[in-house]
């Protein structure tokens, strides 16, 4: 093994510009592959996060409309018990009105939260733009379109009318950012005591929401939530139930990344083949000799599967180097009018690891022709073509 090793070393070096090329040629399969994997991964990471990073993954609420949730303290606890896969659980009391000051009136959505746990789902400190979170009763934070549309200032005293419940004043401490017209244009912001006590529901709320490690195993969480709560008057909803075409977006995009990397390296399993097949004959005479001298059928083949291992690895060190300069490249110069990149860089090691791997095996399978044709060489039939 020792021997074949070093004649395959010996082979490679004597016909450097060959093996340069194809060493470049595996290298641009796995440049490939890293690419279209980092940029597809990237994709999909910016989709999530923005549809559904800084909202409620899963979410407990009456079964009936207009229903609260009460004990829920007690339902948090047992929530953050079902699984370490469950990061966050927050409570929130929504309802529906109007804001009403002198310029005009808008329909809005309270939302009251626990601030020290709702921040962890909706970052709100990272999208304030003016002021801040509420601290105290009747503060509120609105949406800069809405606090826009009704041209007012911070601590101005706004009016928020609900049918059949009143009307309460509200300070305005903040203006926040979502960069989602729908939410900036219609939520306010407040604390839970606010709207428990507007409404009268003492220490009740209208959901439980919650956020996971693995955003594609919400489905399989929300089932395991349901069934451990085993409460009649609550259902379970979750973001991919509720995003089905979002989801059938993103494993589209999975399925094109994994077929245009197959069709890649099935191309260069084929270009290696190829041309070790033509090595065999053009080494056939040092073969013969070799053959001659007594080496084996078995170390004739091992000559040429080291060589296909060591294509592999040089191609795909090389290969993971041009795919990550590629991907840097990509997102430093395709960047959006905000100045970010339009597809953030992720760099996913495992597969990248993966994509290196599979070129080594590729490039030390396609050896398998080639190391089988040179066992089949005979010693006479070299010298008779000689």
């Amino acid at each position: 093994m020792k021997l074949a090793f070093s004649i395959a070393k010996r082979f490679l070096t004597s016909g450097k510009t060959q093996t340069l090329m194809i060493a470049l040629g595996i290298a641009i399969g796995v440049s490939v592959q890293v690419f279209i994997g980092s940029l597809i991964s990237g994709l999909q990471n910016s989709l999530v996060d923005k549809t559904i990073g800084s909202s409620s993954q899963i979410t407990v609420k009456a079964a009936e409309t207009g229903n609260y949730i009460s004990d829920y303290a007690d339902k948090i606890i047992v929530i953050e018990g079902v699984s370490t896969d469950i990061e966050i659980v927050s409570p929130a009391v929504n309802q529906s009105g109007a804001l009403v000051n002198s310029e005009s009136s808008e329909p809005v959505l309270a939302r009251g939260f626990d601030f020290s746990r709702a921040n962890d789902i909706y970052q709100f400190d990272q999208k304030l733009v003016e002021g801040r979170l509420p601290v105290s009763n009747n503060e509120v934070v609105l949406g800069i379109d809405l606090y826009n549309t009704m041209a007012l200032s911070l601590n101005d005293t706004v009016e928020f009318q609900v049918p059949l419940v009143g009307t309460t004043s509200f300070t305005v401490v903040g203006v926040y950012d979502f960069n989602v017209k729908q939410i900036n244009q219609t939520w306010i912001l407040t604390n839970l005591d606010t709207l428990q006590d507007l409404l009268s529901i003492g220490d009740e709320v209208s959901q439980i929401e919650m956020q996971v490690k693995d955003v594609f195993a919400a489905e399989e969480l929300a089932l395991v939530v349901e069934t451990t709560l085993e409460d009649s008057n609550l259902t379970v909803d979750n973001w991919i139930a509720q995003n089905a075409e979002l989801l059938s977006g993103l494993q589209g995009q999975s399925i094109s990344s994994l077929m245009i990397q197959i069709f890649v390296m099935v191309s260069v399993v084929l270009g290696i083949s190829s041309v070790l097949a033509i090595t065999v004959l053009q080494k056939s005479k040092q073969i013969g000799i070799l053959k001659a001298m007594g080496i084996k059928d078995k170390d004739a083949s091992l000559v040429f599967l080291f060589e296909g291992l060591i294509l592999g690895i040089l191609g795909a060190i090389l290969g993971v180097l041009f795919g990550l300069g590629l991907s840097y490249m990509f997102t430093t110069f395709a960047i959006g009018a905000d100045g970010n990149p339009v597809v953030p860089l992720y760099i996913d090691f495992g597969f990248i690891a993966l994509s290196a791997g599979i070129a080594v095996a590729a490039a030390t399978i396609a050896s398998l022709i080639p190391a089988r044709k040179s066992s089949k060489l005979s010693v006479i039939e070299v010298i008779r073509n000689a």
